[in-house]
């Protein structure tokens, strides 16, 4: 019985257009914009702390910045001949980074520790002192030296003379323009510059370092260890 109705009124539906029989429409109405509800701002706080860069990252990255060398001559430049132990070799530095040693069943390190960032820092300061011994000391031409591309300020360094300078070494480290950091960056490694230099002159004149080639490593150190350099 069901089936009689509904096959009856298929038909009827059928035969009426057939017969052309208008179909019903439905009035579009006023074109007016649909309110928006639940609008809310884009919202770009990240969803993670900040993480270490991998091991190999940064030490691509340090590779680099010896003027891109291959890792033994890397070595061979940041222990050079003077006694000074800034370097010792890579495998004393492997297993404190992070990587893995499968010789002896050493898994990658997961989590940063105490030990990793003092390797960190170590090589770090190896790299700021002999990159002012091979850039501010020997005088090679600026397209050859490797972290103070520019030639220091003859007579007191103002913040003038500082500036830019400070500039090339945030821009080889950090990797944009020190304009665009945080207000009063530059004033702040300007006054570490003048407080390393004052220090200098009352140390042991047999050190390696004038007092304003210490003050220039000594900005290149806080560049070196700094957060944006090692994070992502």
């Amino acid at each position: 019985m069901r089936r009689t109705i509904a096959t009856a009124a298929l038909g009827a539906l059928a035969l009426s257009a057939c017969a052309g029989a208008p179909p019903e429409r439905v009035s579009p109405g006023p074109k007016t914009p649909m309110p928006a509800h639940g609008v809310l701002a884009e919202d770009t706080a990240p969803k993670e702390d900040l993480r270490m860069v991998p091991p190999e990252a940064y030490v691509r990255t340090y590779l680099a910045l010896f003027g891109a060398l291959a890792p033994v001559d890397v070595q061979k430049r940041a222990r050079a001949a003077d006694g000074s132990q800034l370097f010792d070799v890579w495998d004393d530095y492997v297993s404190a980074l992070g990587f893995p040693d499968y010789r002896v069943d050493v898994p990658r390190l997961g989590q940063t520790n105490a030990l990793m960032v003092a390797t960190f820092e170590r090589l770090g300061v190896a790299l700021c002192d002999r990159a002012v011994e091979h850039d501010l000391k020997a005088h090679p031409p600026i397209s050859e030296r490797a972290i103070f591309a520019f030639d220091p300020p003859r007579g007191p360094v103002d913040a003038a003379a500082f500036a830019p300078r400070f500039d090339v070494l945030h821009r080889t480290f950090l990797g944009y323009p020190a304009s665009l950091a945080p207000p009063h960056r530059a004033a702040r490694y300007l006054q570490l510059f003048h407080d390393v230099a004052a220090d200098h002159r009352k140390d042991d004149p047999r050190s390696r370092f004038t007092a304003d080639e210490a003050a220039w490593a000594a900005v290149c150190y806080g560049l070196v260890r700094h957060p944006e350099f090692h994070l992502y």
